[in-house]
């Protein structure tokens, strides 16, 4: 029996592919579930439309993703802190500060996205990786000052 899955399954495929698994598989598990569908002409029809259109998504997200990257390339952040001796900062600069910082500015980042290549405890000029989509990165220069 073919099937379109409709999300990943083990040893079997992931969404959206049209698979031949066994009749009592399919009728006793797969479909029950709601983990696969039946493949007929109309259902590989609306699968493929709503593929073309998931790809048109992704292109014109792809391109807003590569805007944003642009604009944050260009944009850099001053982070005012108070220090010790020989100018070392108490404490040290985190995502989150970055992400408030960028918000100030703004630009919504989620502080999970944000990539520090070294612990910022120092006064200096940092550039910070930001991941603004899939494989869009944009880099940002942060000046940590007193």
């Amino acid at each position: 029996m073919k099937i379109i899955l409709n999300e990943n399954v083990d040893k079997l495929g992931s969404s959206g592919e049209i698979v031949e698994v066994k009749d009592g598989f399919a009728r006793n598990y797969l479909l029950p579930r709601g983990l696969a569908a039946l493949a007929t002409k109309s259902a590989i029809k609306a699968y493929n439309e709503q593929q073309k259109l998931a790809e048109k998504k992704e292109a014109a997200s792809l391109v807003n993703a590569q805007k944003l990257a642009e604009k944050l390339s260009k944009t850099s952040i001053t982070a005012t802190v108070t220090v010790g001796e020989d100018d070392k900062i108490f404490g040290s600069i985190t995502n989150q500060n970055i992400a408030d910082l960028l918000a100030e500015k703004g630009f919504e980042v989620d502080r999970h996205n944000i990539t520090i290549p070294e612990a910022i405890k120092a006064l200096g000029t940092y550039t910070v990786q930001i991941k603004v989509y899939k494989n869009v990165k944009a880099d940002v220069k942060l000046w940590v000052i007193k």
